[in-house]
């Protein structure tokens, strides 16, 4: 079968042929998105240690089993195995969530990343309806919040952006109210959702009314941040960590399927951009036209 192959850590996968997989259940892929973890852990210098190569990417895809539509998680990377970047992959039956009539392509671009969005919102930062949010960022994660912050009865939803490109996602994906990085400071919300950190983070730090929460689900502005003592202290924020790594089974299934639901629906989406297996190599650092989807 036609697979996408990391033959060596610190190189961009390939097109190769690769056995068909055997296991618990076996999934006919649709389709696979680039994310970031993909990238880190064929890097080979992810906290999960360096992979074991040769190995197929792709640790979430979405496919059919027994002619229904599915949404399946790998540890490609992560652990010895191979992933979602295949004509055919492996996962457990567990594992599985069953989605409506969805797009599968735009479902693949949502995945993992609006279950990180939405769950930092409504379980870790605790939404409330009526509440202002500010959002940092405008990728994958950036566009789900805007979205699902509104969905969930979020009065003001703030977006921040480092780029012009971003604050025009931001746009439309439907934020009230869209400045640049350096201006976040100004603002004021109840919510942060944080998957830059670094200095962004801190100069939103400083729109939080007292009581604030600052949820931070990602270091891609830097792994520290220039936050003072008296800045937490003195309104006294909440500042949590969140990981899709800490949801149970159930927790990220039932996450899924509120995604799917919405996406069905036609009021969540998230830029993407179709790319065919065959260009994987090509595809793999692109993010021009935000997220990438690899089509089986």
């Amino acid at each position: 079968m036609r697979a996408a192959l990391v033959v060596r850590p610190g190189q961009p996968p390939s097109l190769a042929d690769r056995g068909e997989p055997s296991g618990e259940v076996v999934v006919d892929v649709l389709a696979a998105p680039v994310t970031p973890l993909d990238l880190l852990c064929a890097s080979g210098t992810s906290y999960f240690g360096v992979p074991a190569t040769p190995y197929v990417p792709g640790v979430q895809g979405i496919g059919t089993v027994d002619g229904r539509t599915v949404w399946f998680p790998t540890t490609a990377g992560m652990a010895p195995g191979d992933g979602s970047m295949a004509a055919k992959a492996v996962a457990r039956q567990e594992d599985l969530v069953f989605l409506p009539d969805v797009d599968p392509v735009l479902m693949a671009a949502l995945g993992l990343s609006a279950v990180a969005a939405y769950m930092a919102l409504i379980w870790r930062g605790e939404l409330a309806a009526g509440e202002t949010v500010i959002v940092l960022g405008c990728g994958a994660v950036g566009q789900s919040a805007i979205q699902l912050a509104r969905l969930a009865g979020a009065g003001r939803v703030i977006a921040a952006a480092r780029s012009e490109q971003g604050r025009e996602r931001a746009v439309r994906a439907g934020a009230d109210v869209v400045v640049s990085l350096e201006d976040v400071a100004a603002q004021s919300a109840d919510l942060l959702i944080d998957p830059l950190f670094g200095a962004p983070a801190a100069a939103a730090a400083q729109a939080l009314r007292p009581g604030g929460r600052w949820v931070n689900l990602g270091g891609s502005a830097g792994e520290t941040s220039p936050i003072t003592s008296s800045t937490l202290r003195s309104r006294s924020l909440r500042l949590s960590g969140y990981t899709n790594n800490e949801l149970t089974v159930r927790q990220r299934a039932d996450a899924i399927s509120v995604i799917a639901r919405h996406a069905a629906e036609g009021a969540l989406t998230v830029d993407h951009e179709v790319v065919p297996l065959a260009d994987v190599t090509d595809a793999w650092h692109r993010k021009d036209h935000g997220r990438v989807v690899l089509a089986m």
